[in-house]
């Protein structure tokens, strides 16, 4: 069921991925960041309340958010710390490169996971997984060969190193996933509610000295139904993930892998809605990707 689980978690992720270029397109990245964190934090708003009038009935349809020590507020600070940097990062060069180039290279986060699982979690992949892994890898290689052609040098642009972090950070934040749905034993909406919080907090203090302060860069934003679309879709997604993440069978990096096959969205409907270039020279890496994805997950 976690695969499962996974799999629906990737159908929202790709739709997010889509809006999120939408949103961001010619936009000021940080207030739409704001805005998308926001969306999804005053979705689960109504579960808190919920939770602290309402509390049998919460717990009957399994969206009770529970009470945590001081200690486990400060580990969801960490992660929201460590996303926030992702998304900053992430939404910047999402604004200056085509999706098609983006998502692809945020398809190798799953490599960062894999070993972050053997040496922290001791998870043990076969040699079909192995391989699965470098596939993904030497595909995003081709990516960066196909990106070339449209005026996007891999070694020059600083946005594919701003992705590029963002890819790093993510995969870190996906590995502490696991230790605090499976150590700390916190339940999905509980982790969504408080890491969200922490986030709005987050940008608030970097809006304040890199936004608000400036009228030309506030008078540039501009508001599009996108923008909370990204954050519930994102919302969605993170509770099909945390939930699969809490069987104690599930393996990160399998899961991070199967949360790729959202590229799928990225890339081929993304690609025909944003008109970018050079389509279906992008779907030979695409199908490796794809592939590397199927020998994780049936090997």
């Amino acid at each position: 069921m976690w695969m499962y689980l996974g799999l629906l978690a990737a159908l929202f992720l790709g739709l997010h991925n889509l809006c999120k270029k939408h949103a961001v397109q010619g936009n000021e990245v940080f207030p739409v960041l704001l805005g998308t964190i926001s969306s999804g934090f005053l979705l689960l708003l109504p579960f808190y309340f919920g939770s602290l009038f309402f509390k049998e009935y919460m717990v009957s349809i399994d969206f009770y958010i529970t009470n945590i020590p001081l200690e486990t507020h400060g580990f969801i600070a960490i992660k929201s710390a460590i996303m926030a940097a992702s998304w900053v990062l992430a939404y910047q060069a999402l604004k200056h490169l085509p999706i098609t180039i983006v998502t692809p290279i945020r398809s190798a986060g799953p490599f960062f996971t894999f070993i972050g699982a053997i040496t922290i979690y001791q998870e043990k992949p076969n040699s079909w997984q192995w391989i699965g892994f470098f596939l993904i890898i030497f595909s995003v290689i081709l990516y960066s060969r196909i990106g070339k052609k449209e005026g996007i040098h891999f070694k020059r642009n600083k946005w594919i190193f701003a992705i590029i972090g963002a890819t790093f950070l993510g995969a870190s934040s996906g590995l502490y996933d696991k230790f605090l749905i499976q150590s700390l034993a916190l339940n999905p909406q509980t982790l969504q509610f408080w890491f969200c919080f922490y986030t709005v907090l987050f940008l608030l203090i970097i809006l304040t000295l890199t936004w608000f302060p400036y009228t030309e860069k506030r008078k540039a934003f501009t508001w599009r139904w996108t923008i909370p679309l990204v954050g519930i879709l994102l919302q969605i997604a993170d509770y099909f993930y945390f939930k699969a993440l809490q069987d104690p069978d599930a393996l990160i990096m399998l899961l991070s892998a199967i949360k790729r096959s959202q590229i799928l969205i990225a890339v081929v409907i993304g690609g025909f809605i944003f008109k970018e270039q050079n389509k279906r020279k992008k779907l030979v890496p695409l199908a490796g990707i794809m592939l590397g994805v199927f020998l994780i997950l049936y090997s």
